[in-house]
């Protein structure tokens, strides 16, 4: 019989996890393996944890050939909580196949049980014509879903054939956001998930989190939404672009906190400069794709946040809504109880000119194949062809139109201010691509010259102000001189490291008068707030 092999190719990237070598070893390691359709060839998704949980345990994973267990050139790291994934793509022949983790603590080698797989051929999609979409959600509309990485616990996939045979017809998925952390988690399963939904019979759409810069200059808020815009359409590029089977991106603007956080905000950013934001991020992501994008808001914050304005009218408005039963023919959102939410997509009878609706934070996920328990679910205004209309347009990217690779930076330090040793130094620094735009993605810190150490090593702080612009904060300085460099660096490659030197003059800390303590009343236990349950009067469809 003539033999049968399987190679396995990356289809995104492998998950390599970094950390501190581990003080002691695994005793235990687990491997689940996954299989979903990809455009071209199945998405396999080999994940795992290790016990006790540590950072930094090499993981390999094995194939069993002719009898025999071969190493793949699959490697990975375990992260802090001990878990471990791989994605990749089946290019081989049909048939089952059987791998293992290898996991070496440094001590020891220890081997997961094995898992076989069946390798199934993808489904394919013809370029020629359209998937199916019928109007089958609630109240007879087209039925929708969105979904980030909080869709993904534990690394688990997304089941996108059984979401597609509950009826959902498209998805939007959180493709990038304006932090460089929660970006590098949002495109870890962007690729993977759209290959997959589309591959089912589902379209698919993007959304980028806003967050607003921490400034009253509206030149400010102009090169901020254009830096943002640059890196959307940078990620659409890697993507290839938009399809026939795409939706617009969408801009998720919710947020108008720019010092503290949304529960203890200590600073808002002004209606005015939000609007200004939004026009200019909408207006730059349309000149360049060809394909006007989506508002994503609700409507109390539409009303508070930002000032009416015509020209954002032109944009369509996915509105969050909750507790309004999409049943009901007459519910919509957008209407408050005795009166109406006014807002640019205000119409003259109180109701708004919304396109998509985002109805529950709660649907049932296991219903539509989602691991976990809660999943956003929308619903789309309008008649299949208004629903095309949508996606007319494909827009392919050039090469100039990709995400640069190591692109020339230059740091500028506004201002430096340091006291006393028992306070904080303080640098303004803004950070600049060669065409005089802020850099897009990327972050400062402090680095102390080798040649005159600081140790205990100073904690750094790092509050972004805007896209290219920070303020650093470093405390734990000991008084001297002390010499070194304020540089901005990368993690994402985009754009290169600059660094500027820098001179610390730290006076030491005034002398505090001891005083004597005084004894401490003991106080009450402080009473346990009750537990609250956020699907509450919301639709558990």
């Amino acid at each position: 019989m003539k033999r049968v092999s399987v190679t396995l190719s990356i289809a995104i990237a492998l998950f390599t996890f970094t950390g501190a070598a581990p003080s002691q070893a695994a005793n235990s390691v687990t491997m689940s393996l996954t299989q979903t359709p990809g455009a071209g060839d199945p998405i396999v998704t080999i994940f795992g944890t290790t016990k006790p949980a540590k950072a930094g345990y090499k993981v390999t994973i094995q194939i069993l050939l002719d009898g025999k267990w071969k190493s793949t050139r699959f490697i990975t790291k375990t992260a802090k909580i001990g878990t471990w994934k791989v994605v990749a793509t089946a290019t081989g022949q049909e048939g089952k196949y059987t791998y293992r983790a290898a996991v070496n603590s440094g001590k020891k080698v220890l081997y997961s049980k094995a898992k076989t797989i069946t390798i199934k051929p993808a489904p394919s999609i013809s370029e020629n014509t359209a998937a199916v979409i019928e109007k089958i959600g609630p109240g007879g509309r087209i039925h929708g879903a969105d979904i980030s990485r909080w869709q993904h616990p534990n690394d688990q996939t997304i089941d996108f054939v059984k979401m597609h045979k509950a009826g959902l017809r498209f998805v939007m998925i959180k493709a990038s956001d304006t932090r460089d952390d929660a970006d590098a988690l949002a495109v870890k399963y962007l690729a993977m998930d759209r290959h997959a939904a589309q591959a089912a019979g589902i379209y698919t759409g993007f959304y980028h989190y806003a967050v607003m810069p921490n400034s009253s200059s509206t030149q400010t808020y102009i090169d901020d939404a254009q830096a943002q815009a640059q890196k959307v359409i940078w990620r659409l590029a890697a993507l290839g672009g938009y399809t026939e089977r795409d939706l617009p991106y969408a801009l998720d603007l919710e947020n108008n906190c720019v010092v503290g956080t949304t529960a203890n905000c200590k600073k808002y950013a002004s209606k005015k400069l939000i609007t200004l934001w939004a026009k200019t991020f909408l207006a730059t992501v349309k000149e360049k794709t060809g394909r006007t994008p989506i508002l994503y808001s609700y409507p109390s914050f539409l009303e508070g946040a930002m000032v009416r304005d015509d020209e954002l009218r032109q944009y369509p408005l996915w509105l969050a809504q909750y507790g309004i039963d999409p049943k009901d023919p007459l519910a919509q959102p957008g209407i408050k109880p005795g009166g109406c939410f006014v807002h640019s997509w205000t119409t003259a009878n109180c109701s708004s000119t919304w396109t998509v609706w985002q109805y529950t934070s709660c649907g049932i996920a296991p219903k539509y194949g989602v691991p976990g328990s809660r999943l956003d679910l929308n619903i789309f205004r309008g008649e299949v062809d208004a629903f095309l209309n949508l996606i007319k347009g494909t827009w392919i990217p050039e090469p100039a139109d990709q995400m640069p690779k190591n692109e020339l930076s230059q740091i500028v330090l506004k201002a430096l201010k340091s006291t006393t040793a028992d306070k904080s130094t303080t640098a303004l620094v803004d950070v600049f691509r060669p065409d005089g735009k802020p850099v897009v993605t990327g972050t400062v810190r402090f680095y102390p010259s080798p040649l005159n150490p600081i140790s205990p090593a100073p904690k750094q702080v790092v509050e972004r102000a805007s896209s290219g612009s920070w303020k650093l904060s470093i405390k734990g300085i000991p008084a001297g001189t002390w010499q070194g460099e304020v540089g901005f660096v990368d993690a994402t490659g985009t754009h290169a490291q600059s660094r500027v030197p820098v001179s610390l003059v730290i006076a030491p800390a005034p002398e505090v008068t001891q005083t004597p303590t005084p004894t401490a009343t003991p106080k009450p236990s402080p009473t346990k707030k009750p537990v609250v349950d956020g699907c509450k009067n919301q639709i558990k469809n």
